[in-house]
């Protein structure tokens, strides 16, 4: 009855013609993906075309299929992973008009669609839609303004909508459709969440899987029932370190440790890519005593093929797919069953239906809470709910096991109800204490020098430049952004927050007009997803 109800509403919307942005908030397993479906009908009979947004290169297959199965051959993709001749394929197909419906991820935005009803943005919370390159765009606010120029229809859908979209919402700015229930009414997983600082004292600060998840994996493979192990960081040791001296192996390019890897015996930076070999003595002091710290994905992987060595065991993160259509084959291999445990990182938690998943374990939930980003709690608490809802999405009710050693944060307490609202209220009041988004534009500025002490003058001079201007912003720093070191470059950050963008905007380009040479040096990044 709630999809019949939204997509009565919009299809009216959809034959009224127009602009129009629907906030489509449905938990998990409501069934939003029929209701794109219904939608995209409804436009197909108005001989409008539509446009599907997912977050993911590895969700576009099974989207696409969806489709497919309901429009035959007029559905186009786009995304980066196609070949060359495949892009130029599908996208001379879509300027000649010859597909109904094209799926693709944030570039897809740009696809020229000539006849433009409807453009949907499947989980239009996550941050991969934000390009972090240039030019920086984030293809959610792309598709709303591409909607309103063709005149049509743009549906967000989220079970855990942005805060900046569902602000919106309930301003009236965008219109609220809600689907409260999942699917036949099953009912969302039950969860359970352990407190790692107990199970540290009874077994040890090395523990990675907690006596309930080890039960609860043990269960489900007695049963022949799958499980998704989630733990947001991939390698297998965050750190190798020197026990007699007590560095770390640090990357020569970035400020941050390297990753151990264990499957190529390589230390590894996530950032610029430089890796090396395992070293048999410490490069600083010739100690011999090197040992490793922190997990990621593989270290959890080695452990549950430890726990149950005739698991069938596959791993979800970038060091596995890696090769063209990677992700894709994993995932099909675990949605045919061929894969009883699936471990991952946030690529696991995004979008897909296993109907034979009936538990979902998170390993060091709050990994992401100690970062320095105002948006770490709704980080945290978006994906928790995204990738707890994975769970018993077929007719076998699910669970949840979240492991933490903060269970009284906010974030991973409401995570665990499912409450949106609750989260939201809460955390709203921290961004207006605080003038953070969406009570407030923020603008990103970094400057990038060879010396820290060249990229501090000049960040100081833009700082100083940008407060002798009249205006209604607030200029924060300079101060060395959280990551001070990337890729061979110090880096001094500069924030900028005030009411109006456009104001912050040309303050900022006025200043660069003055002094191009620090210009070309700066990153200008305008509603940042992250400030790292």
């Amino acid at each position: 009855k709630d999809q019949a109800r939204v997509v009565a509403g919009l299809s009216d919307a959809l034959e009224d013609g127009g602009f129009g942005v629907c906030l489509l908030h449905g938990v998990t397993g409501s069934g939003k993906t029929e209701v794109y479906l219904q939608l995209a009908g409804a436009a197909a009979a108005t001989g409008r075309q539509t446009l599907i947004l997912v977050p993911e290169i590895g969700l576009t297959p099974v989207v696409a299929s969806r489709f497919r199965a309901r429009f035959g051959d007029r559905v186009a993709v786009q995304h980066s992973g196609l070949s060359d001749g495949a892009r130029h394929d599908q996208w001379h197909r879509i300027r000649r008009g010859e597909v109904d419906v094209v799926v693709g991820t944030r570039s897809a935005v740009f696809a020229p669609v000539q006849r433009l009803g409807l453009i949907v943005v499947d989980e239009e919370h996550d941050g991969s839609y934000k390009q972090e390159e240039s030019p920086r765009y984030h293809g959610r606010d792309v598709a709303v303004m591409r909607a309103k120029r063709a005149g049509a229809l743009a549906v967000l859908g989220s079970a855990t909508p942005s805060l900046e979209s569902y602000r919106h919402a309930l301003s009236g700015r965008y219109r609220l459709q809600a689907l409260p229930q999942r699917v036949e009414a099953r009912p969302l997983p039950t969860v359970r969440v352990v407190d790692m600082r107990d199970e540290f004292a009874d077994r040890g600060p090395d523990v990675v899987l907690s006596s309930a998840l080890e039960r609860a994996l043990a269960e489900r493979l007695e049963r022949r029932e799958q499980a998704l192990v989630l733990l947001n960081r991939r390698g297998f040791a965050t750190t190798v370190f020197c026990r007699q001296c007590g560095r770390s192996l640090e990357c020569p390019n970035c400020s941050v440790s390297l990753t151990f890897h264990r499957h190529e015996n390589r230390a590894r930076c996530h950032y610029c890519g430089y890796s090396r070999a395992r070293p048999g003595t410490c490069p600083d002091c010739g100690g011999g005593f090197l040992e490793q710290s922190g997990f990621g994905t593989e270290r959890v992987e080695a452990e549950i093929r430890a726990l149950s060595p005739d698991a069938r065991v596959g791993r979800l993160d970038r060091d596995t797919v890696r090769r063209k259509g990677g992700a894709a084959r994993l995932l099909g291999r675990f949605g045919s069953g061929a894969l009883d445990v699936l471990v991952g990182t946030q690529m696991v938690a995004k979008g897909h239906d296993f109907p034979r998943v009936t538990l979902v374990g998170v390993i060091s939930a709050d990994v992401g809470l100690g970062l320095a980003d105002f948006r770490t709690a709704e980080r945290t608490f978006q994906l928790l709910t995204q990738v707890a809802g994975r769970a018993g999405r077929g007719e076998t009710p699910g669970e949840a096991v979240i492991q933490t050693v903060h269970p009284d944060h906010y974030g991973i307490r409401y995570a665990c109800n499912q409450a949106y609202e609750p989260f939201f209220e809460e955390e709203r009041r921290y961004r207006t204490a605080m003038r953070y988004p969406p009570e407030s534009a923020l603008v990103s500025v970094i400057i990038r020098a060879k010396t820290a002490a060249q990229a501090m003058g000049d960040a100081g001079t833009l700082a100083s430049r940008l407060r002798q201007r009249p205006s209604h912003y607030q200029v924060l720093g300079p101060a060395p952004a959280p990551l001070s070191r990337l890729r061979g470059q110090h880096r001094v950050q500069t924030l900028v927050k005030g009411p109006h963008r456009r104001e912050m905007r040309e303050a900022i380009q006025a200043v660069f007009a003055d002094l191009p040479e620090i210009g070309r040096r700066a990153v200008v990044d305008v509603d940042p997803l992250s400030i790292l």
